[in-house]
């Protein structure tokens, strides 16, 4: 007996995920442009500032910090551009260069962070704990950068988590950029400041899934499970930020 024996129509499978669009060579430039703009005027403003107040140089692992994650997004440009020009072979070998410059943020971050916050303990803007937003961002991307590399046969699962790694560590770009604006409207709270560390980019992030929902009608299994992934990190970060157990680790870290 078979379901139409019993007048109830058969389950249909999900459909495919369209791996291409005729959109997206455009979507995809522009996503990428609007994180270029996010961490120009993020910190556009503050390496301005620097200079016209005549403090002291960066520290030279700020430097390298900043080059590796510079590198990684004019890096992830290259690759997009690539794509466009039907220049796949080259883009394969350029991402054993990004699997490798990956592996070198993963460190220079966490390492910046602390010698940052050991430098600036005790001055007025010192927050050891914000380390826990900090350590998170780097967490998120290893994690979304791993599945990338693990699913790199799967080009729409692929170009989606690198780009989700991407728009996850461009919240600190972001943030310099809009959330004090942010902050003044939603006050001080929690939300207020998840909103403040995270409302730039996770507009972003939507945006890409509102993209798939118009041109495919679904979501990527792969954009959902990231996504899940960066809440939890988010949730995560803002709560250990307030974690007496963790302020206190994040002061023995910068050994204090």
């Amino acid at each position: 007996m078979t379901a139409a024996d019993l007048g109830v129509a058969p389950s249909r499978a999900p459909a495919p995920f369209r791996p291409f669009h005729k959109w997206d060579r455009n979507f995809f430039a522009l996503l990428v442009a609007l994180i270029w703009l996010g961490i120009v005027m993020g910190f556009g403003s503050d390496m301005i500032r620097h200079v016209r107040s005549g403090e002291a140089p960066y520290p030279l692992i700020v430097h390298f910090h900043a080059a590796a994650f510079v590198g990684w997004l004019v890096l992830l440009t290259v690759q997009v551009a690539l794509v466009r020009a039907g220049r796949t072979d080259i883009h394969r070998k350029l991402g054993v260069v990004g699997a490798g410059l990956a592996a070198i943020m993963l460190v220079l971050g966490p390492a910046t962070a602390i010698h940052m916050d050991a430098l600036h303990f005790g001055t007025p803007g010192s927050d050891p704990a914000f380390m826990a937003i900090q350590f998170t961002d780097i967490l998120a991307f290893a994690g979304l950068v791993g599945a990338a590399v693990l699913l790199r046969r799967n080009a729409a699962a692929h170009k989606r988590l690198i780009l989700l790694a991407t728009l996850y560590i461009s919240d600190a770009g972001f943030s310099r950029w809009l959330g004090n604006d942010v902050g003044a409207a939603l006050g001080n709270s929690p939300i207020a400041f998840f909103a403040v560390l995270y409302l730039g980019n996770d507009l972003l992030i939507l945006a890409l899934g509102g993209y798939d929902l118009v041109t495919r009608g679904r979501l990527h299994n792969a954009y959902v499970a990231g996504i899940v992934w960066m809440f939890a990190n988010q949730t995560l970060a803002v709560f250990l930020h307030t974690l007496p157990q963790w302020q206190a680790l994040s002061l023995k870290l910068i050994g204090h």
